[in-house]
């Protein structure tokens, strides 16, 4: 057994627990929307054809935020087929996944889920084919009260009153040449400028995202974000990072230690955006929200689009099944970002039901959770208050990405109001057991209030619709508080949530 040790100190505060990190992604790609959240045949679909079930699911995930409606199809939507009635509404051809978009659900539609979940809309807006007046035509129909043309429209299909979404992406992913209107990081820059300032002219209480990078690996990253930056700087408030990892050639070790990526990623980004403010004279800062991030398995068959004359309506597209490895990368993933909560301001788990998802469907039928649904709805509910910078003294492995690195990882929160400290950790060894040991000399007077471990002897084990609840996180009887110190054997391969209380 490998020992480690934490140190977590009230006084040494990161900044608070951001609401937005807990946000999802939907996308108009395979199943996500359509049989995943809409799915008019099913049992407990609404009158507007969403699942009822997803929408329970959805607030047990703990989702703050959805990113809509893309993702690679924005680039291409036109937003005006999805609104007035749906039997009149064009059928299109998706060239980003390949598909035919029925546009059964659009803007009307996802608003009123978004109202019936709780979650707050985060409207992506086409900066591939279109440009500044179709943002300005998209924003006028959601956020002016009447008297226009766009939103007297939305009046008349049913929503009196505006929408008032306050977040919107410039765009999705024009870095990647596999984007439909790919473009320079100047021609962004100034198209996202143009754009956020006459949208501003609307509503100057808009968060407007541009986009960052779509990978730390792309050749322009670093480059790409300072010239946008410079560019437009002024007129947004944050930009944009996406991160995919998954196991690549059975390098486990690597695949385990992904966190190191993100956290070089966010402080990389961080340190270009200050460069820009820096040079440029400017007094706001800019934040990052890493609005795609999980785990993709890029090569495996069921992530490349159909091709030919098939264009089918919602393929089996990105529906990934995923391992105990893969959910306590995603744990660790969550933790990289919660110890960045100075400068990451937002985050989306791309994506939510079907696509790469925790929750996934059957059409008509059953739904369940993915083994990383659980570290997300953990984290989600119990990480409150502020997060707190840790003192980690622990072993490293070697890894053939990222050389050595810790075998633990952690994060800490601490509710002021209640007193609740919540440890979060994982344990990146693939055979040993790691014996940590935890200073609370900053918390006298804790105890264990819930402590809940997810691993499997077989990290390879993934959820199916018959034995979903197989994977749930277990009480790590472990786990226990004296003397102002907490200790806790994590397994190998695990993630953890140690929930403490006052006594």
């Amino acid at each position: 057994m490998l020992s480690a040790s934490v140190t977590i100190d009230p006084a040494f505060v990161v900044g608070p627990v951001r609401p937005r990190t807990f946000g999802s992604f939907v996308e108009h790609l395979g199943r996500s929307v359509y049989t995943g959240l809409h799915d008019p045949g099913h049992p407990t679909a609404d009158a507007d054809g969403f699942r009822g079930d997803v929408v329970e699911l959805t607030r047990e995930l703990g989702v703050s935020t959805v990113r809509y409606p893309g993702g690679n199809f924005v680039s291409g939507y036109r937003w005006e087929d999805g609104i007035g009635p749906v039997e009149q509404r064009p059928r299109r051809l998706d060239l980003a996944w390949h598909s035919t978009e029925p546009n059964l659900v659009g803007v009307d539609e996802f608003m009123r889920w978004c109202a019936r979940t709780g979650v707050e809309p985060m409207m992506a807006v086409n900066l591939g084919t279109r440009g500044v007046q179709e943002a300005l035509d998209l924003l006028e129909y959601c956020n002016v009260p009447g008297g226009t043309k766009w939103s007297d429209l939305r009046r008349a299909n049913g929503a009196e009153d505006p929408y008032r979404i306050k977040m919107w992406c410039l765009g999705n992913e024009l870095d990647g040449p596999w984007q439909i209107g790919h473009k320079t990081a100047y021609e962004y820059g100034r198209l996202a400028a143009e754009t956020a300032r006459a949208m501003r002219m609307v509503d100057p209480d808009l968060e407007l995202v541009v986009c960052g990078s779509s990978g730390s690996q792309i050749s322009t990253f670093g480059e790409w974000e300072h010239t946008v930056l410079t560019e437009a700087y002024e007129h947004v408030d944050h930009i944009s990072a996406h991160a995919y990892y998954w196991e690549e050639d059975g390098d486990l070790a690597s695949f385990l230690a992904s966190a190191v990526d993100m956290d070089h990623f966010v402080d990389s980004v961080a340190a270009t955006a200050d460069a820009v403010r820096a040079a440029g004279k400017h007094t706001k800062r800019i934040h990052v929200s890493f609005d795609e991030w999980n785990v993709w398995y890029q090569k495996r068959a069921e992530s490349r689009p159909p091709s030919g004359d098939d264009w089918p309506v919602a393929p089996v597209l990105l529906e990934d099944r995923y391992n105990v490895a893969d959910a306590v990368v995603v744990g660790n993933l969550l933790i990289s970002l919660l110890r960045h909560t100075d400068r990451v301001h937002a985050a989306s788990l791309a994506q939510l039901v079907n696509v790469i998802a925790p929750i996934m469907t059957e059409p008509g039928g059953r739904s369940w959770r993915q083994t990383t649904f659980h570290p997300f709805a953990l984290t989600a509910r119990h990480a409150a208050g502020d997060v707190l910078r840790l003192a980690v003294d622990a072993p490293v492995q070697e890894t053939a990405k990222f050389g050595a690195v810790p075998v633990l990882d952690a994060v800490a929160t601490h509710d002021a109001g209640t007193g609740a400290v919540v440890l979060l950790a994982v344990n990146r060894s693939l055979t040993d057991d790691v014996a940590l040991d935890v200073d609370l000399r900053g918390f006298p007077g804790l105890r264990v209030a819930e402590a809940l471990t997810l691993s499997n002897p077989d990290h390879t084990w993934s959820a199916t619709a018959d034995d979903a609840t197989s994977v749930l996180p277990r009480p790590n009887t472990t786990a226990k508080v004296s003397d102002d110190r907490a200790h806790v054997d994590l397994p190998p391969v695990s993630w953890s949530m140690i929930r403490l209380e006052r006594i």
